[in-house]
């Protein structure tokens, strides 16, 4: 399946997509510093639900035909199974180290999309998948943190949860506008978070201005504009390409961390952490090794 046309240059396109992991990398220091303790379900609904519910409202439009469950699929995986395990992360693992777990998606992602869109993963960006899978054992197995086992379980899940999410996405396309796939997708998430936070957390509590203002972060940029530019991004990138794009998580996260919170990595860390960004760089471009040259990768390269 080859990549949907777009009037943008596929430089701009890769570039607005990018927004969406670059603001998702802030998650982890917004959990931290601005919500409440220990509250990863009800992060995940307030994130999405109240969002989803805005986007409908301006939208003005309901699923038809298939797209009740598709659109009810695709929230639970992208939305409300990630939502609910990066929180986990976020609660657990320091930024740097919970964001870089995403590192195993384009693998994933290559194999789910191999098998499903036919889009058959080239040696570069399958070599550069790897390359990131040993930025995270360098930063997970190196470092002199302690990193705790079901933080990292947790992070490991959302991102083969997302990786399933982004080839559905791309494989059933959209039946309308872009908007109106991310609200229900959020209301989907949402709808599942919710309950299942007054289950397991109990009702929410107080919240001060310091956590309003974090959730209205996490809601308004890192989802309502996050997730609509992304999904655009699906429908007009390879989703091999795409997913490498998520690596810029790590990179936001771990600035963030230890330019804010004063959190040091080792020196492999830091080699685990570049690397991982070096494979998200290069996965943007595929080698016309007989030119001797780079350009933009395209789908089934």
């Amino acid at each position: 399946m080859s990549a949907i046309k777009s009037s943008s240059p596929i430089w701009l396109t890769t570039l607005i997509t990018a927004y969406a992991p670059m603001i998702w990398g802030t998650t982890y220091l917004t959990t931290t510093e601005f919500l409440p303790p220990d509250r990863p379900f009800l992060a995940g609904a307030v994130r999405s639900l109240p969002a989803g519910l805005a986007l409908l409202l301006l939208v003005r439009r309901l699923p038809q035909g298939a797209w009740w469950w598709r659109s009810a699929v695709l929230g639970v995986l992208n939305i409300g199974v990630f939502f609910a395990l990066l929180f986990v992360a976020a609660y657990r693992l320091p930024g740097g180290v919970a964001a870089t777990l995403g590192a195993v998606q384009p693998l994933w992602v290559a194999v789910l999309a191999w098998l499903v869109l036919a889009e058959k993963p080239g040696l570069w960006r399958l070599g550069w998948g790897l390359a990131g899978v040993v930025g995270v054992a360098l930063l997970v197995l190196k470092g002199e943190l302690w990193l705790d086992p079901v933080g990292l379980m947790a992070g490991l899940v959302a991102m083969g949860s997302m990786g399933l999410g982004v080839v559905l996405t791309r494989h059933w396309g959209r039946p309308t506008s872009m908007l109106a796939l991310t609200a229900w997708q959020l209301i989907a998430g949402g709808l599942l978070l919710m309950p299942l936070a007054l289950w397991v957390e109990g009702l929410p509590p107080m919240l001060d201005a310091r956590a309003v203002a974090g959730y209205l972060w996490l809601s308004i940029p890192g989802s309502i504009v996050a997730y609509w530019l992304w999904f655009r991004g699906i429908n007009q990138l390879p989703v091999s390409a795409v997913s490498f794009l998520g690596l810029l998580s790590p990179v936001v996260a771990t600035l963030l961390g230890w330019w804010v919170l004063g959190q040091a990595l080792s020196a492999w860390q830091w080699l685990g952490f570049l690397l991982a960004l070096a494979a998200m760089l290069a996965a943007q471009f595929q080698p016309k090794w007989g030119l001797g040259r780079f350009s933009p990768g395209r789908a089934g390269v």
